[in-house]
């Protein structure tokens, strides 16, 4: 079963959220672009877990930019967590971080 996750901050920039999470967890984050969501951060643990911290403003067809996640235009960054199977210790981890909220726990 895959486990998906959603985090929102509004005290941390994109960049500033990654190097909390590499002290954390010594996830290592590349820069990455997407015509779709503009440029992001990710990172993959040993265990395949993707993380991946970008913004919630994402390029948009018209010009201007859409949200991510509509339902938390509050806060404009997000980290986004993929993992083959829900992981209470890496959420215990996350919890340390200030300012960073879990918006939306999921299972696929």
């Amino acid at each position: 079963m895959t486990a998906f996750d959603t985090y929102g901050t509004s005290v941390h920039t994109a960049r500033q959220l990654a190097d909390l999470v590499t002290d954390r967890l010594g996830a290592a984050f590349t820069e990455r672009d997407s015509d779709y969501l503009g440029a992001y951060l990710l990172a993959t643990l040993s265990d395949a877990t993707r993380i991946q911290v970008q913004p919630n403003a994402i390029p948009g067809d018209d010009g201007d930019d859409d949200l991510y996640d509509e339902q938390h235009p509050d806060l404009p960054v997000l980290l986004l967590i993929t993992a083959p199977s829900p992981d209470t210790v890496l959420h215990d981890q996350l919890a340390g971080i200030e300012g960073l909220v879990r918006l939306a726990p999921t299972r696929r």
